[in-house]
């Protein structure tokens, strides 16, 4: 069955074991990052087209290579934590940079939560802490977790979450001013609705949400915070690809579904920001093809703008986007529908003008995929990921993009 195929390609990529049977080798990193040789990645960081500037981020302490990690921006520091270096072994590992001084500074492992990949990571700005939660162990995600950790990096210290919903991996969360909010996901063998487990770290409690009305069950999907609702919308549920969605008011306790006329076409590890009026949603795989189509949901009206192809950037899946507050900018991931080719070429949207400008490729980052993207307000950080098939492929470089 062609998706239930794609399904184990794309959990090769996420968290990938290098016994699986997909046959991904020959690909390699196309500049002298950690890890990795040979072709494969196309668009990398030569060349002068595009707009903006790359500056590289030191590799000098920073975290261990990795992929499949999380990362937010705290207002002064990216923190990045866990993922897999090799797809054998999980890590509770990461690191705190500052890009005013280019450094890092290792977040401590006591007290950490244990080793995992595929989680999900907040920054509670309220509570001044980075809440991680759920996530697993291996490719099949047979061992999940239920468990997670508040870390604060001011002391450099941990604190557990009390015990949350069924353990998972590949789910969503947000958060709201006040609590974190958890949507779907998948433990190796079932799929999750939108139960949408709420976290209060200030009274470390959950509270169950209502399944009426909520979105089928589904993971690798995208969620947003639109400041009074979470719009989850696409992925996957072992199935089919899905185009629909639902937005979620944790006030009133209610589901809203979202619109499927002019959605765009089902998929999966595709991107979605929040612009303050708007949730666009790009890229990703529909079960045939990598897109590089995507639409505008307007939350208020429950309707659909489909996003110009006019100057698109290539098609991709499991790339990253940042809203800078004007326009969201795509970069990297999969150019191929098995994941066996990486672009480091991005792109920059104007919702306004319905426009595409290319990023840079001067100085960029190598190609890569399952990295991380956070926007600082001046500037977008990008880091980690893999370069190549091959278990020493991944990444612990960045870069940090000025538009």
């Amino acid at each position: 069955m062609k998706s239930k195929r794609r399904l184990i390609q794309v959990l090769f990529l996420v968290f990938l074991s290098v016994s699986l049977m997909v046959n991904l080798s020959g690909c390699g990193n196309d500049s002298g990052d950690s890890g990795g040789s040979g072709g494969g990645s196309s668009g990398g960081s030569s060349g002068s087209s595009g707009t903006g500037s790359w500056t590289a981020t030191s590799t000098t302490s920073a975290p261990s290579a990795r992929y499949a990690h999380t990362a937010v921006w705290t207002g002064t520091e990216m923190i990045v934590w866990g993922g897999t270096p090799d797809g054998a072994t999980a890590l509770n590992t990461g690191g705190r940079y500052n890009p005013s001084t280019d450094s890092w500074t290792a977040t401590t492992t006591t007290g950490a939560p244990p080793a995992r990949g595929a989680h999900t990571a907040v920054w509670a700005s309220s509570q001044t802490q980075m809440i991680i939660w759920g996530g697993c162990t291996n490719v099949n995600c047979s061992t999940s977790m239920d468990t997670g950790g508040r870390y604060n990096p001011s002391t450099n210290s941990w604190t557990a979450t009390s015990i949350g919903p069924a353990a998972r991996g590949y789910h969503t969360a947000i958060w709201t001013g006040t609590v974190m909010i958890m949507c779907g996901g998948w433990n190796g063998s079932s799929y999750f609705t939108c139960e949408t487990g709420s976290y209060d770290p200030a009274a470390d409690t959950w509270t169950a949400g209502t399944t009426t009305g909520a979105p089928s069950a589904r993971y690798v999907h995208t969620a947003v915070w639109t400041g009074t609702e979470m719009i989850v919308w696409g992925g996957n549920n072992g199935v089919s690809y899905l185009n629909s969605g639902g937005k979620y008011n944790p006030t009133t306790n209610t589901w809203t579904a979202t619109s499927t006329t002019s959605a765009p076409s089902a998929r999966y590890y595709h991107t979605a920001v929040w612009t303050n009026t708007e949730m666009i949603v790009w890229g990703g795989y529909d079960g045939s093809n990598n897109v590089n189509s995507g639409g505008r949901y307007n939350p208020t009206s429950n309707t659909w703008t489909a996003t110009t192809t006019t100057s698109v950037p290539t098609a991709r899946s499991v790339h990253t986007a940042i809203w800078t507050g004007s326009e969201m900018i795509v970069w990297s991931g999969c150019s191929d529908n098995n994941c066996t080719t990486y672009v480091a070429t991005g792109g920059r949207y104007n919702p306004t003008a319905d426009s595409w400008t290319a990023t840079s490729t001067t100085g960029a980052p190598s190609a890569r995929y399952v990295h991380t993207a956070v926007w600082t307000g001046t500037q977008m950080i990008v880091f980690g990921g893999k370069s190549s098939s091959s278990a020493s492929s991944s990444l612990n470089t960045g870069g940090r993009y000025t538009p």
